[in-house]
């Protein structure tokens, strides 16, 4: 079964409750809709839940496909139980007429709409565990780069919030006036990380290759795919690395296909959740992002600020160069 994945169109939307670790009553009353609509076999009246950015991002006859299937495989929904907060997410437990399954739901709390929602099976905590990464890795650039986000701290690294995220890095390349750009930074030719190379850290196998998303104009966002164009790479020891943002069409690499570190997996770009030319870097612990756990991420023997370290988890702030 496709799960469905829309990201999200953050103007406009009313974030107060994401703070707290209980059902609100503006989401218990969403959530409490959403499932008699569907039980009721009402898709045009879950439709209709949706916030104008969602609907853009997966029209009605989609949304209706997927529920048909979704029924098909789980039948109603028997109970729900509110689990946790993950980031804009809300968990539910719940248990269907053919087996247990998760329901994600990201609310528009102001307006009672839905803005992200998606569904699988559900599983304790049979996924793998992993701390930290066991493939020795390069960082995936030539050059030196500045660490825009990285590290341990919301001050460093805004993706600490999100599960999957939570130890990812964001670089970028800065010129001699310590700008990410020239000429104004209008155009993304005008930023230096536009169009430079992006390498396979280590060996791999591609599972995944997105490419064919426009590249935004600087400033500018493309909520309804956030990854842009990406690859995924499942290492011998199963960490799954994500690199997201390259142009379009300059994905050099397919899906099955095995790559050897330091193999050209495309160029920088600025498409997906992306405001300026930069590559976003994590790794996760299973190859599906929405039941992902970020895992720590080492590199082996690289520059920062001129020294080598080994063994090191990049910063915010660093200056960044592969041996």
């Amino acid at each position: 079964m496709k799960k469905l994945i829309i990201l999200i169109a953050f103007a406009g939307i009313a974030f107060s409750a994401r703070a707290q670790y209980y059902e609100t009553s503006a989401l218990k009353k969403v959530t409490e809709a959403f499932t008699n609509y569907y039980n009721g076999g009402a898709y045009r009246a879950v439709y209709n839940l949706f916030t104008p950015a969602m609907k853009d991002g997966f029209p009605f006859d989609k949304a209706t496909d997927y529920f048909t299937d979704f029924n098909k495989r789980a039948g109603k929904i028997n109970s729900r139980e509110f689990v946790r907060l993950e980031g804009l997410y809300a968990i539910y437990k719940a248990q269907c007429e053919r087996g247990t399954w998760t329901i994600r739901l990201a609310v528009d709390e102001e307006r009672e709409q839905i803005f992200g929602l998606y569904v699988f099976p559900y599983k304790d905590s049979d996924l793998p565990v992993i701390k930290r990464n066991a493939t020795k890795l390069m960082l995936p650039f030539k050059g030196e780069w500045d660490v825009f986000w990285g590290g341990d701290t919301k001050e460093q690294n805004y993706h600490i919030i999100y599960p999957d995220l939570k130890n990812a890095f964001d670089v970028f390349i800065k010129g001699s006036s310590g700008k990410t750009f020239k000429n104004g930074g209008r155009t993304n030719p005008d930023y230096y990380a536009f169009g430079k190379e992006l390498l396979a850290p280590c060996d791999g196998e591609i599972v995944l290759a997105v490419d064919g998303i426009k590249d935004n104009k600087p400033g500018m966002l493309n909520l309804a795919y956030g990854p842009g164009n990406s690859v995924v790479i499942r290492t011998v020891n199963n960490e799954y690395l994500v690199l997201m943002h390259f142009k379009q069409f300059s994905i050099a690499v397919k899906q099955g296909q095995q790559v050897k570190q330091g193999d050209l997996l495309g160029l920088c770009g600025n498409s997906g959740n992306s405001s300026e030319p930069h590559l976003h870097f994590h790794i996760q612990n299973v190859e599906e992002q929405t039941i992902a756990t970020g895992v720590k991420c080492y590199f082996d023997g690289i520059y920062v600020d001129g020294a080598l370290k080994k063994d090191h988890s990049i910063l915010k702030g660093e200056k960044v160069r592969n041996k």
